[in-house]
């Protein structure tokens, strides 16, 4: 007997405990409750009269929540089994459901993500599931004046984006994004890429005028990467990239381009001192007329010249010789850095400057620049930042959709077949890591009093981006020139 009692206790005693802890882990009360549209009717139409409605539901549990509006034909989902916690909900509801295309319309380019549902009259249900119950709500929404047909979206008619692989390393050559989107309607517009993970970096749109409509139908963005701001692109890869436009109902579309990033970085180059602590070395060489150079062609070249010199002294140089120099070049970033000619070793006259001898300046392009005093513009001598047995070349197609191409068509009421294929265009880099010698040398012709002696020193120039500090003056050196004793 006392066993028996024994027994029955523990059941007892168990059930107690397994009642309380029902009663813990799933509260009493319907798991769906005050569960109601504020208003029968809307008409959104973004005229702030009667747009939208209040939609409130309160759960005792945790549950997933579906909302949808439904007729005969068809149904749709304002929310679809979406995870809530137990607590009191309110939420605006303006029409706009998930996306859906109707029967009798065109193909619209692009995703429709929200969309105003069609005029009619509808029964909306809550729907509360959880792993043990479910629960329901419903009521009627009639919709009145919604501008829901295609006509009315606001869709991207035309989505150009160019380059599709880009290399935001500020060389000139694919730098930048471009993207011109036209609208059907007015709408707000949004435009970023997206890696695999989920992070966004956003296109700033192009201000064309000096007020832009932020709803216009005409628009254009453009993305450096971040570069032109000193800052690090995004990593190299996959990315996806979204045009969203979305208007004042909150209809949404979407357009979408794969865009490849590769070499992208900032690129680091300087020019440092030469083993012997001056940072540029010069010396006077005799001239001979092979050295002569101009836009028909280059001349001999001077050899890359030996030894070393006192930065202390000043050079004198006999009027009509070559003022030779030698500096350092080294890339000691990441990123591959572009240049271009006249290649190291070349002389110049003193009138001449880089566009005499054919080569102007190129966008991107890194060059290797001598001034003096006297000198006529600024960095009128150039060179290419290496010898080019030491840089790497690449050969680049121009693509068939490129702005450049799309010109030449344009000017050509036919087409030539060679145009289409286009020679490729050899660019010329220095690879990171890399050290280089430059040289070259000016004739130096030109002797005024009042500037005798005077400065010269380097430059390293970035073509139409800038000079980096610290290298807008680089070894400036005394020259003296005298006249010739004959």
């Amino acid at each position: 007997m006392p066993k028996l009692l024994t027994f029955l206790g523990a059941v007892i005693a168990l059930a107690v405990v397994s009642g309380i802890g029902f009663l813990v882990l799933r509260p009493s009360g319907e798991l769906l409750a005050e569960a109601r549209f504020d208003a029968s009717v809307i008409s959104p139409n973004a005229d702030g009269v009667n747009d939208l409605t209040t939609i409130h539901y309160e759960l005792s549990r945790s549950a997933t929540v579906s909302i949808w509006l439904e007729n005969d034909d068809s149904r749709y989902y304002f929310r679809q089994d979406e995870p809530r916690s137990s607590g009191s909900y309110s939420v605006y509801f303006s029409g706009v459901v998930d996306g859906f295309s109707l029967p009798d319309e065109d193909e619209i380019p692009g995703t429709i993500e929200r969309r105003l549902i069609p005029d009619g009259t509808y029964t909306w249900v809550i729907e509360a599931v959880d792993d043990d119950d479910s629960a329901r709500a419903s009521g009627t929404l009639t919709i009145e004046n919604a501008p829901y047909r295609a006509g009315d979206l606001p869709v991207i008619l035309n989505f150009t984006v160019h380059p599709t692989h880009f290399t935001p390393n500020q060389d000139g050559v694919d730098d930048r994004v471009n993207v011109i989107i036209d609208l059907l309607n007015p709408a707000n517009l949004n435009v970023y890429l997206e890696d695999a993970g989920g992070q966004r970096y956003f296109l700033p749109e192009r201000q064309i005028l000096n007020e832009i409509d932020l709803t216009g139908i005409s628009r254009e963005f453009d993305y450096d990467g971040g570069v032109d701001q000193g800052l690090e692109p995004p990593p190299d890869g996959e990315y996806t990239l979204n045009a969203v436009a979305q208007d004042e109902e909150g209809q949404r579309v979407v357009r979408q381009q794969r865009i490849v990033i590769s070499d992208g970085g900032l690129p680091q180059v300087e020019m440092v001192p030469q083993v012997s602590g001056a940072q540029v070395l010069y010396n006077p060489v005799p001239y001979r007329d092979g050295y002569y150079s101009d836009y028909t062609g280059t001349g001999d070249l001077l050899e890359l010249p030996p030894g070393v010199d006192s930065e202390l002294e000043t050079i004198t140089i006999v009027q009509g010789d070559i003022l030779v120099f030698k500096l350092t070049v080294t890339n000691y970033g990441a990123t591959p850095i572009r240049t271009a000619g006249p290649f190291p070793g070349t002389v110049y006259d003193f009138d001449q400057t880089a566009s005499s001898l054919g080569a102007y300046e190129e966008s991107g392009a890194w060059r290797v620049g001598i001034k003096c005093d006297t000198a006529l513009s600024d960095f009128p001598w150039r060179w290419a930042v290496a010898p080019l047995d030491q840089l790497t070349p690449v050969r680049a197609k121009l693509p068939q959709n490129s702005y450049r191409l799309q010109v030449a068509r344009l000017i050509n009421d036919v087409l030539p077949t060679d145009l289409d294929e286009i020679e490729p265009k050899t660019y010329y880099y220095l690879m990171p890591g890399q050290r280089t010698e430059v040289w070259g040398g000016i004739r130096m012709t030109d002797l005024i009093s009042a500037r005798n002696p005077q400065f010269c020193w380097a430059g390293l120039i970035h073509e139409d981006v800038g000079i980096p500090a610290n290298q807008s003056r680089f070894g400036a050196r005394e020259i003296e020139i005298v006249r010739s004793a004959d």
